[in-house]
């Protein structure tokens, strides 16, 4: 009896394995690792902003309509709960994309009247928190990327025959994923001018015979 289950147990893994089992647990893994990637890095981004609030405050206490905007924003973004059961419910991830994208915009408002300040513009605390905003965005755009790509790549699996009949089988599900609304604004990190830009060279009158 021990043997003979066994080698149902033995044609059972096989059986999994060869219609996509092994498959989809893996990948569905992925999309759990790049999830957790993009929650961390919102996070990180999130965590900036207070310093960068009050160092803007320090300069330009009179622009409250921005200084409460963003903090609004944040407090709104920081609010949802980002639980693995959002990466299977598209209302959720709606919520937290969007709340996250009007958090973005509020930063570049933020970023956008240190034009108006020179002296906060050239404080070396702002300096240091634009270049780890920057850097913060940059990798936020990374993360969503890759989580985007896993997402794809799990979908296409679960919905090709024979793989279907076992994603069925198990209630595995296609996942909602990003939307490409606003995806080329936000693909683009707010950018950090710290002046230093040379200015164009004169141009040499040409000689006169």
């Amino acid at each position: 009896m021990r043997l003979l289950a066994t080698g149902l147990l033995a044609l059972l893994s096989l059986a999994l394995s060869g219609c996509g089992y092994n498959t989809i647990q893996t990948q569905d893994e992925a999309v759990k690792a790049a999830w957790s990637e993009v929650v961390n890095q919102y996070q990180r981004r999130a965590d900036l902003i207070p310093n960068l609030v009050n160092t803007v405050k320090g300069f330009a206490a009179q622009e409250q309509t921005v200084l409460i905007g963003v903090t609004e924003a944040r407090a709104r973004a920081t609010s949802i709960q980002v639980t693995p059961e959002v990466l299977n419910d598209p209302e959720a991830l709606k919520k937290f994309q969007a709340a996250q994208g009007e958090l973005t915009n509020a930063l570049k408002s933020l970023i956008a009247i240190s034009e108006n300040y020179p002296e906060l513009k050239s404080d070396q605390n702002f300096r240091d928190l634009q270049a780890q905003l920057e850097g913060t965005e940059n990798r936020i755009t990374v993360a969503r990327n890759r989580y985007i790509e896993s997402v794809q790549a799990f979908n296409g699996t679960i919905r090709k025959f024979p793989v279907n009949l076992t994603a069925m089988m198990f209630s595995y599900d296609v996942k909602p994923n990003f939307t490409v609304e606003n995806e080329a604004e936000i693909a683009h990190p707010p950018t950090v001018d710290f002046g230093t830009t040379p200015p164009a060279p004169a141009e040499t009158p040409a000689p006169t015979n």
